[in-house]
């Protein structure tokens, strides 16, 4: 089975600079991808190459098998777009505009009643089909906005900032209507908000100075993200001599109050010695824990330390 979006060898030259440098990756059905970036990194300009608004300088995408370049209108019907601001007219009801998106996509009056009633109910907004756009809450102006992007069931679903400017309780809905949509297609979800990611995708991709720095799954970002290092805390001092003396252990900091962070081997996790050299050497055991680094470390990290961020 082929590959919803096949990107390969992806470069976009503005003069002399390379705004994207080499990008391969793949999306399949059922998976959503984080794409993440910082400003200026080539996120937006790979976006837009995808969705057909910007041509490469040289690479190949295909979207369910069709080659954009080729067949530009037939790859776009697989796609389905939700830029950061909803298109969304706000003097017209939800029906009146899903209705004119319909038209746009070519959807046939006699399956255009279906299409609408589909997306509508898939994206919460049964009851609010008569209501006027400028009327609704941001959060049913998002629904709006995703239930065009849905109408014609493309393959391919981007989603641009979806959650921005939303509060907490919309955040999670929307969070749950896109892992919703995700079993049936595949989702592309540009974010700059790093939890966003952990809630809703299930592959996650970084991209700096033009290129992709990283590209993993969630469950791999998982697994970076838990740190070389443990916090112990004891009731009396312990011997420090001893616990560098016990096998994996790098270095230790103190954290004050006997309080202590010990970094080891990421291969080696001394956990069960030290806590063992705790218990028998009497010091009192109150806290052994390992230490996890958060996402937007990770992304600080790989952005601030890869070689093109020292360039």
């Amino acid at each position: 089975m082929s590959s919803l979006i096949q990107v390969e060898q992806l470069y976009r030259y503005y003069g002399d600079q390379c705004a994207v440098n080499n990008v391969s990756f793949s999306l399949e059905k059922g998976e959503i991808l984080g794409f993440l970036g910082p400003n200026g990194a080539g996120k937006s300009t790979t976006m837009q190459m995808i969705c057909g608004n910007l041509a490469p300088t040289s690479g190949q995408i295909l979207v369910n098998g069709i080659d954009i370049l080729d067949s530009p209108k037939e790859a776009k019907q697989e796609l389905g777009y939700l830029p950061e601001i909803p298109p969304v007219y706000r003097e017209l009801t939800v029906d009146e505009y899903l209705t004119y998106c319909g038209r746009l996509h070519r959807i046939s009056r006699d399956r255009l009643p279906k299409a609408l009633a589909n997306a509508k109910e898939r994206c919460g907004l049964g009851e609010v089909g008569s209501r006027l756009i400028g009327n609704l809450s941001k959060g049913y102006q998002q629904r709006v906005g995703i239930a065009q992007a849905i109408l014609h069931t493309p393959a391919v679903i981007i989603l641009d900032e979806p959650t921005v400017g939303l509060d907490p309780i919309q955040i999670r809905e929307i969070r749950e209507l896109i892992r919703e949509l995700g079993k049936e297609h595949g989702i592309i979800l540009s974010t700059h908000i790093l939890p966003e990611v952990q809630e809703s995708c299930t592959q996650v991709q970084i991209i700096h100075h033009g290129q992709l720095v990283l590209n993993d799954s969630i469950e791999g970002l998982e697994q970076q993200m838990r740190a070389s290092s443990l916090v112990l805390s004891t009731r009396k001092p312990p011997e420090l001599v001893r616990l560098y003396g016990i096998e994996g252990v790098q270095s230790i900091g103190e954290l004050g109050g006997n309080r202590y962070r010990i970094f080891h081997d990421k291969d080696k996790n001394p956990a069960e010695r030290i806590a063992e050299a705790t218990v028998s050497s009497g010091w009192g055991l109150l806290e052994l824990t390992p230490e996890r680094r958060t996402m937007e470390q990770i992304f600080i990290d790989i952005t601030q330390h890869s070689p093109q961020a020292q360039e």
